[in-house]
């Protein structure tokens, strides 16, 4: 596997996608554990998981890939905080559950823990040397934090800020405070093919006139738009007369155009689907190479505009989405097929994903 395999040319005039290997070749979804997915920033939850002092929260991050042990938790100084999940004593899991904690306590040998990481205290390490050190201290995680979402890294190749600037600029006038989770319509979808697929597959409006019917007679596809930032793409759906669409004030540099929804994709798998009724948080996690779970998690701040517009019937526009990303795995697995082209007009939100695997699938460690 060398860095040539993957170079994409800058002038999507000129390019050729990805080889097909790419999305079904195990050895390349290993190597993209430690050069992308351990490089980047991922979806962590909500605020509201640790909203009060003493709150933990454990999770996994990226199953499947990284299969990291975390922890969130909110400390006596009102501050949150991500750390590994794991007890430097021995590698016990240290939290099991959500739940309140004064500390956190290892229940294999006791080693507590305050709940930002430091070392508290350890029974039977008296005639231990050299204890306690740093590395007894539970491991720290980058966590970036944008209005009520957190997203963590383990090792970022990019500051927080240079992530999400471009959301941060476009959209802090909506009501953020004002989102309510809503656990009862969050769904998770297994998808049979590659997680970069799926995501060629989003970064596009191109497939929407064939593929999506019913949101295709909600959007305008003719202005459908495409911005391009260092680690983003964001996506604009332009309402059709009459459907709904935001309302801006006169400062804001969207006033004057019906937009139905932004679709912010951060590089690798985290999208935010931004819409009249609220926030669909949509995260990819890959499970396998060609295995893949999307979680849908909808936040709402206006429950009356959520079923009308581009904002509805998602569940439908997923089921059609995965009918055919599923279709395309089963084709890039063809002896007869290796890359294809790009469409300069429709296409420059593939070429820039793909641009950035080149780009981070090159780099090593």
């Amino acid at each position: 596997m060398s860095d040539a395999d993957f170079a994409i040319d800058p002038d999507i005039r000129v390019a050729r996608t990805l080889p097909a290997r790419v999305y079904s070749d195990p050895e390349i979804f290993r190597v993209q554990r430690d050069r992308i997915f351990a490089r980047t920033w991922h979806y962590a939850g909500h605020d509201d998981l640790v909203k009060v002092a003493g709150q933990v929260h454990p999770f996994t991050l990226l199953p499947g890939a990284l299969d990291e042990p975390l922890l969130l938790t909110r400390d006596q100084k009102d501050q949150v905080h991500c750390i590994s999940n794991v007890c430097t004593h021995r590698g016990t899991l240290v939290v099991e559950g959500a739940g309140h904690e004064q500390q956190l306590r290892c229940r294999y040998h006791g080693r507590r823990f305050t709940l930002d990481g430091r070392f508290h205290s350890m029974p039977e390490f008296e005639a231990t040397a050299n204890f306690p050190s740093p590395s007894d201290d539970l491991p720290r995680v980058a966590l970036g934090t944008w209005t009520r979402f957190l997203m963590v890294a383990l090792a970022p190749a990019m500051p927080f800020d240079d992530l999400v600037a471009p959301m941060r600029t476009r959209l802090e006038t909506l009501p953020f405070r004002e989102l309510v989770y809503d656990a009862t319509g969050a769904r998770d979808y297994f998808v049979n093919a590659n997680w970069a697929l799926y995501l060629d597959n989003y970064l596009e409006g191109f497939h929407i006139p064939y593929v999506h019917s019913s949101l295709a007679t909600t959007l305008d596809y003719g202005e459908y738009a495409v911005e391009l930032g260092r680690f983003s793409v964001l996506q604009l759906g332009i309402a059709k007369p009459g459907e709904p669409a935001f309302v801006f004030a006169p400062t804001h540099p969207d006033h004057g155009r019906a937009i139905a929804a932004y679709y912010y994709w951060l590089f690798p798998t985290t999208m935010f689907n931004v819409y009249p009724w609220g926030v669909s948080v949509n995260v990819v996690t890959p499970l396998a190479v060609d295995r893949t779970r999307v979680s849908f998690l909808p936040f709402v701040w206006d429950a009356t505009k959520r079923d009308s517009g581009a904002g509805a019937g998602l569940d439908r526009v997923e089921r059609e989405d995965e009918a055919v990303v599923e279709s395309v795995q089963r084709g890039v697995r063809s002896r007869l097929y290796d890359r294809g082209r790009y469409s300069p007009a429709r296409e420059s939100g593939v070429h820039h994903f793909h641009r950035l695997l080149a780009e981070f699938m090159g780099a090593q460690n």
